[in-house]
């Protein structure tokens, strides 16, 4: 149980990180002519087929998802404005809660009726899209070890086309196997995650765990960095030179072997793969939390593009309208969401994590018997199937639109109170923040 609750807390440090990410990514575009602009030179073709199609013109080009294109994607008004919603649902648990809200992304999507390899390859789109209009890379480039970053890319770039390739052979193969194979993959995370999330508010809410303090240990060696550390496997790569003297070096076999998991899931999920990143790095692998950020932002750029454009865009496996809507409702989301974090309790931004997780789960897991019943694994009626899916789709969108207006509320009922002080937001479970690298870049001068 201890190693579960260990590897648990790994994968929310790494959410975390994504998050933060996530924030200032969204905070970068808003905040820029530029790049807002940009944004609005992408929503328009979007737009001006909307147009078209309310006046009667029912053709879109297959770039914006037309009917003949090679999903059947094609556009109309319900389905960009509900890819907006999520968009703005995934953005506010990303502020609010501090921690990824991409694994709703891929569920809320398959639930309105899209086919799995298109949610994963539009939410790898809306990532990279994104990542390279809110690019934060010139503000960590002194973070970024290039040794570390160019090796683990290799294997990020591997692991993505390998799920790329699973991902389009099973879908070629049946349709309806790719689905359950996505939905599956999704099952066993989210459960797991929330199976551990429920555990540590319960936990909480008692006193038994408090808000967890473990300033340090990020950056103190663990047992199984320093065991990999400690197997010379040439070529062997030198970092963290501004943390310890003389650094710290490792094999790049590890490095490779990091990024073939993280590019993996990507491919598969639909994800950046900086949940499992931050994990990787500082607790398997031994890397400073300092190092990993820089590193991470530079993969999620490679890794999202490389996956979205090469496994999936060019196959016609992205919805371009979906990811854009995804995107515009995101910077909206996340940005509210980060602000209401000074007037909500920690202990209910942690349940708030936990019943999101377990929304997502519940999600999935009701979706799986009409997907083993169409493949014939179990035997029951496809209108019982059917019912079973309803149920799991009618609780994960009141959960999640209950959420979303509860913050909203939140937000309007104390805008006089936010508006007197700086938007920061202030994730109290994570000992992950600005303060704390500040205090490791002191220590390693």
């Amino acid at each position: 149980m201890s190693y579960g609750r260990d590897f648990y807390q790994m994968m929310v440090r790494g959410s975390e990180a994504y998050a933060r990410w996530d924030l200032e990514a969204s905070t970068n575009i808003l905040r820029s002519r530029k790049r807002m602009t940009v944004l609005f030179l992408l929503l328009l073709p979007i737009i001006l087929g909307g147009i078209a199609l309310a006046s009667g013109d029912g053709t879109l080009p297959n770039f914006l998802g037309g009917k003949t294109a090679y999903m059947p994607s094609h556009y109309t008004n319900l389905i960009f404005f509900a890819s907006i919603f999520v968009g703005v649902c995934a953005g506010l648990i990303t502020g609010c809660i501090g921690a990824g809200g991409g694994f709703i992304i891929a569920p809320a999507l398959m639930s309105a009726g899209v086919k799995g390899i298109l949610a994963v390859g539009t939410d790898l789109f809306h990532i990279f899209a994104k990542a390279i209009m809110g690019s934060v890379l010139h503000r960590k480039l002194g973070n970024i070890s290039v040794s570390l970053a160019g090796t683990f890319l290799v294997g990020s770039i591997a692991g993505a086309t390998l799920g790329g390739m699973l991902n389009r052979y099973l879908y070629d193969l049946n349709p309806v196997l790719s689905d359950l194979f996505i939905t599956t993959v999704y099952v066993f995370i989210l459960g797991f995650l929330s199976f551990y999330a429920l555990m540590d508010y319960f936990k909480a809410r008692k006193g038994e765990a408090g808000t967890e303090k473990s300033s340090g240990r990020a950056e103190a060696v663990p047992p199984m960095g320093k065991r990999l550390q400690s197997i010379h496997i040439p070529p062997m790569l030198t970092f963290d030179e501004g943390v310890t003297p003389g650094g710290r070096k490792i094999s790049a076999i590890f490095l490779v072997i990091s990024g073939l998991l993280v590019g993996l899931a990507a491919s598969i999920m639909g994800v950046g793969g900086g949940f499992l990143t931050f994990p990787i790095f500082v607790y398997g692998l031994g890397v400073s939390s300092m190092t990993t950020v820089g590193t991470d932002i530079f993969q999620i750029v490679f890794t999202a593009g490389y996956s979205s454009l090469s496994q999936y865009a060019f196959y016609g496996f992205v919805f371009y309208t979906l990811a854009m809507g995804m995107l515009l409702g995101s910077l909206i989301g996340v940005q509210v969401g980060s602000l209401i974090t000074k007037v909500v309790p920690g202990i209910m931004i942690r349940g708030f994590f936990a019943l999101a997780v377990t929304a997502g789960f519940i999600n999935r897991f009701f979706a799986m018997p009409a997907k083993l019943q169409g493949l014939g694994y179990i035997q029951i009626t496809k209108s019982m199937g059917a019912m079973i899916n309803t149920v799991g789709n009618v609780l994960f969108f009141l959960t999640i639109g209950a959420f979303a207006v509860w913050v909203f509320y939140v937000f309007f009922t104390h805008l006089n109170e936010l508006r007197s002080e700086h938007p920061a937001p202030n994730y109290e479970k994570s000992d992950f923040n600005d303060s704390n690298l500040k205090e490791v870049r002191s220590e390693g001068n």
